[in-house]
C-alpha cells in the first residue's frame, strides 16, 4: 500500500492552497479511481493525503505534485492496519507512519527535490528515493511549452496530431520532446514505480 502526503510551502505567505488542490485533482481520482483507497483530503492544516493501492498512481501523483511547485511530498510504502476507517485520518498502520517521516524530510534543506520515499524495505526506499527525485527534477525544468506538449502525448496519440493542436510542425513537436526529455522520463517511469513496490515489501513477478 502506499500513503502519499503532501504539505505545503509557506502557506502562511502564500495562503492555503488545499481547497484548490483537492478542486484540481478531482478529475486525476476520478481517472485513477480503481487504484485511490482512500481519497485525497485535508488531514491537518496545510498537509493532504490519499492512500493508493499501485506504486504507478502514487508516482504519477507525486509528479503532478512536484509540478505545481507548492507541495512537499512523502511516500509511505508498506502495510497498514486492516481494516481501513473511512478515511486516511482514521486509519493507522507502518505506511502512515512512513509517509510521516518522508514528508518532514521533503520539507528539510538536505533534499535536492522535495519528494522523499520512505518503505518497509529501507535500501530500496533510498533507491526509490534518488531516482524518483530524479524525475522530479525533469518535472521541475520543463518549460511551458514541453508541458503543452506533454499534457498532449498521450498513449495513442501520435505527434502529427498533437501538431494539428497546437498549429506548429511536427519537428517542432520533435524538438519540444527532445527538450522536455519526454521519452526518457517515460521509460524510467516503471523503474521507479519498480523500486516503490520492493520499497513497500511487494514481491515483483518473474
Amino acid at each position: 500500500m502506499f500513503v502519499l502526503t503532501a504539505d505545503q510551502h509557506a502557506s502562511k505567505r502564500r495562503g492555503d492552497k488545499v481547497e484548490d488542490l483537492l478542486e484540481h485533482l478531482g478529475p486525476w481520482q476520478h481517472d485513477h479511481r480503481d487504484d485511490v483507497v482512500l481519497p485525497l483530503e485535508r488531514t491537518v492544516g496545510d498537509e493532504v493525503q490519499i492512500v493508493l493501492s499501485s506504486a504507478e498512481a502514487a508516482l504519477d501523483l507525486a509528479l503532478r505534485l512536484i509540478r505545481l511547485q507548492d507541495w512537499a511530498v512523502g511516500i509511505g510504502a508498506g502495510s497498514v492496519h486492516e481494516p481501513l476507517a473511512t478515511s486516511s485520518r482514521a486509519s493507522s498502520g507502518p505506511a502512515f507512519v512512513l509517509a510521516r517521516s518522508a514528508v518532514e524530510r521533503a520539507r528539510g534543506r538536505a533534499e535536492p527535490m522535495p519528494v522523499v520515499v520512505a518503505g518497509d524495505d529501507a535500501a530500496a526506499a533510498t533507491d526509490a528515493t534518488g531516482l524518483v527525485q530524479l524525475l522530479a527534477a525533469v518535472v521541475r525544468r520543463r518549460s511551458p511549452a514541453g508541458w503543452e506538449v506533454a499534457d498532449l502525448l498521450r498513449p495513442g496519440v501520435r505527434q502529427k496530431e498533437v501538431a494539428a493542436t497546437l498549429g506548429i510542425s511536427e519537428q517542432a513537436v520533435s524538438q519540444r520532446v527532445r527538450s522536455a526529455v519526454l521519452e526518457e522520463e517515460r521509460k524510467v517511469r516503471p523503474l521507479a514505480a519498480s523500486l516503490l513496490r520492493r520499497a513497500a515489501g511487494e514481491k515483483e513477478d518473474v
